[in-house]
């Protein structure tokens, strides 16, 4: 926000503290109203409204954001130089640190997506097939995870929440490493039942029955 105007750093800084507040109320509960987010940040109903002129509206905006930000954390893996499994989980790290690749999840369903947004949603699974089948190929992840299975552990994981100084970050770090531990090859023991599958995940997208 640096170099802009006291006006429109301020405008900045209230689309900052909508879309933080909006995830962190979205994601506790998706059928919330647009009134615990003006709540939550802190500003009136009234400059929110101004914003996005409906609940929908805000829910496109924040799957966009968590849609961009999920590509960036996989378009940084797919880059670097680390060997493929040090590369997912630096990954998945901050993918739960931001919170937003659970909350595209967690509200799917719950508006209409434009074509911009369903561009973004094939880009970002098109990156974490890539990702995916590199670290299978190298041999660190046990056979019987599918990617639809890392997606909804993630979610698990992202929801952790306490009343604490962090918010729960600490914990989530820690459950997170619980599960890589988990998702390293070779498994110990089977796993009981058949895995997610991707379209499952497709699925959450259609619009729900109001």
């Amino acid at each position: 926000m640096t170099g802009l105007s006291g006006r429109r750093a301020e405008a900045a800084r209230n689309h900052e503290r909508i879309l933080d507040a909006a995830r962190d109320v979205f994601l506790a509960d998706p059928e919330a109203p647009i009134s615990a987010v003006a709540a939550r940040a802190g500003v009136g109903i009234s400059a929110l409204y101004r914003r996005y002129a409906s609940k929908e509206d805000l829910l496109r905006a924040l799957a966009a954001d968590g849609l961009t930000r999920y590509i960036a954390d996989l378009e940084a893996a797919l880059a670097s130089d680390a060997d493929p499994w040090t590369a997912y989980i630096e990954c998945l790290g901050r993918v739960v640190d931001g919170r937003s690749q659970a909350l595209a999840q967690r509200v799917a369903g719950t508006f209409t997506p434009t074509p911009e947004l369903t561009a973004l949603a094939e880009r970002a699974g098109q990156l974490a097939e890539t990702m995916f089948r590199r670290v299978r190929r190298s041999g660190a992840l046990r056979e019987d995870i599918t990617e639809a299975d890392i997606v909804l552990l993630l979610e698990m994981v992202t929801l952790v929440e306490l009343p604490a100084s962090d918010g729960g970050t600490a914990l989530r770090r820690r459950y997170l490493a619980l599960l890589l531990e988990a998702l390293r090859a070779p498994g110990r023991a089977r796993l009981p039942g058949p895995p997610a599958r991707q379209a499952d995940l497709v699925a959450r997208w259609r619009t729900r029955a109001r």
